[in-house]
């Protein structure tokens, strides 16, 4: 049988995620997933790319707030409800191609944000009025949008494509690495390895109805996932795993060489109900 086996979000893009029970599922992907975006002071992105110590910044939902901390840093809170920023200043906010109109969530933000990188920073609050279309080109004839992600709703990951990964680094002496190094919305135990790489759409029995899921494109990977989510850095005995050894095997002739791991996906419909770790899924080969 197939089951969720893990949820995860992403409040704010290329910081710390949450493992969560229970999630929201909206067309844009799970509730609170990356609803905020720390940029340049133009508003450009900045990740894990260029400032791997994004990954210490942790986040929690405290009652109507997000809760953010960081080694050394004093604590931060910024509302959940965009609605609740009054007042606040309009900014751009760019996301590889796209840019949208965002909201400045403040100056102290901003301090906070550009103290603990050691950059000009401002932590962006995507409006909730705002649509930013996710590429047709994956998804026609469905048309959908996404928030600060890279591209698309949601990200499914297999277990066993995982655990299979990590038996591959055993071998070489090389440690074991968790789901998070691949920043998934959503971890599927019962596949083969590798089995989402065919699948087209997952079907998952809520308690309060049916969701349906299209997993339309493949992850291709950038160096993210080389990097301790735990240190803020690669593990400096192995600094290019697991990439090095997914390049023997997971390399997408379809992608240009690119290396691939789990595949991107969007909503089809469930906008409203609840995602529940050990839930049901029928997953669907795409022939």
């Amino acid at each position: 049988m197939h089951v969720i086996n893990e949820l995860f979000v992403y409040p704010i893009k290329s910081c710390a995620g949450i493992a969560l029970q229970r999630a929201m599922l909206l067309e844009t992907g799970l509730e609170h997933d990356r609803s905020w975006m720390v940029t340049d002071a133009t508003g450009g992105m900045i990740t894990q790319r260029t400032h791997p110590r994004m990954a210490l910044i942790e986040t929690a939902f405290d009652g109507g707030d997000l809760a953010i901390r960081a080694p050394g840093m004093p604590a931060l809170r910024t509302p959940l409800d965009a609605r609740a920023l009054t007042g606040a200043e309009r900014m751009r906010a760019t996301v590889w191609r796209d840019t949208v109109d965002a909201l400045d969530t403040g100056r102290e933000t901003s301090r906070w944000f550009s103290d603990f990188l050691g950059v000009p920073a401002k932590l962006a609050r995507f409006a909730p009025e705002v649509r930013r279309n996710v590429d047709e080109k994956w998804t026609a004839p469905l048309r959908t949008h996404t928030r600060f992600a890279d591209g698309f709703p949601l990200l499914v990951v297999g277990q066993a494509s995982l655990d299979d990964l990590n038996a591959r680094l055993a071998q070489k002496g090389a440690p074991a690495i968790a789901a998070d190094r691949f920043r998934p919305n959503v971890v599927i135990g019962g596949l083969d390895a590798f089995e989402e790489d065919y699948v087209g759409d997952m079907r998952i029995r809520a308690t309060s109805g049916d969701v349906a899921l299209r997993l339309v494109k493949l992850c291709t990977r950038c160096p993210v996932p080389t990097i301790d989510q735990r240190t803020g850095a690669p593990n400096p005995a192995w600094p290019h795993e697991p990439l090095d050894t997914m390049s023997t095997y997971r390399a997408s002739e379809q992608h240009g060489g690119a290396l691939t791991f789990g595949k991107n996906a969007v909503v089809v419909n469930g906008e409203g109900i609840a995602l529940e770790v050990g839930q049901a899924v029928e997953a669907e080969i795409d022939f």
